[in-house]
């Protein structure tokens, strides 16, 4: 049996995940690569972050969206499971913006983290 969870995220762009992962000094392992996980379970994912306790947090594409997978009894993080999807969350959806948004020509003017912890940006494009 299976000790692995899979929870579902919004995450679509690998190039923006990888971004918000380094953005939180997270170091990962670009696959495909094997998640190490209960009595030498493995499941393959684009991107592993590798703990000490040998047990790995992967994201693995399903068709739609890019999952998180670990065995959760492991998770060796100074974060929560929701605490750390959360702050990857909001990462990815920055890095997301700051692509697309240069793609259609805008730069950013400010960047501004508030104390809520939320992220003010300004764009602009001049025509």
């Amino acid at each position: 049996m299976s000790h692995f969870s899979n929870i579902k995220t919004k995450i679509r762009n690998l190039t923006s995940l990888k971004s918000a992962l380094k953005d939180m000094d997270i170091d990962w392992k670009a696959g495909p690569i094997a998640v190490r996980g209960y009595q030498g379970q493995t499941q393959t994912a684009e991107v592993v972050i590798e703990q000490e306790n040998n047990y790995d947090i992967g994201f693995s594409w399903n068709g739609s969206e890019y999952e998180l997978v670990a065995d959760l009894q492991y998770w060796k993080q100074p974060l929560t499971v929701d605490g750390f999807l959360s702050r990857l969350t909001q990462g990815y959806a920055v890095h997301t913006i700051l692509n697309e948004t240069e793609k259609q020509g805008f730069q950013v003017s400010e960047q501004q983290k508030n104390e809520d912890g939320s992220i003010r940006l300004v764009v602009q494009r001049w025509s």
